[in-house]
């Protein structure tokens, strides 16, 4: 099996690795394109990450329709609601199978979610 990475970081991580049919994204913070995390609460910071999930998988030729499987970490399980509802509209058919923690994240965000894509080549 063949490794491809996608992307580029200012950490040492592939934002995408193509290995295979599959595609793995790395954990995606709510980090738009001035490289402030967005305001809003974690309603808006989800859908940012799962912006920045959509395009480390166009880094990879795949889109959210090719997404199987995510993981979240929310920092507050009262958050619940308001995030399913936001990742709701991302995935309104066929949704990935997915895990949700609660967790302290690495940095003052409400969440973060990676992903795992098929797609064959």
């Amino acid at each position: 099996m063949t490794k491809q990475a996608f992307g580029t970081s200012h950490v040492p991580l592939s934002p995408a690795v193509r290995a295979g049919d599959f595609v793995f994204v790395s954990g995606q913070v709510p980090v738009g394109a001035d490289g402030k995390v967005v305001a809003g609460g974690v309603g808006p910071e989800t859908d940012q990450v799962i912006a920045n999930i959509a395009a480390a998988l166009k880094l990879a030729g795949c889109d959210l329709s090719d997404v199987v499987k995510t993981t979240v970490w929310l920092r507050d399980r009262d958050d619940f609601p308001a995030f399913n509802a936001a990742y709701g509209k991302h995935f309104p058919k066929d949704p990935p199978a997915r895990s949700t923690a609660e967790s302290r994240l690495m940095i003052d965000i409400a969440v973060e979610i990676e992903a795992v894509a098929y797609k064959p080549v």
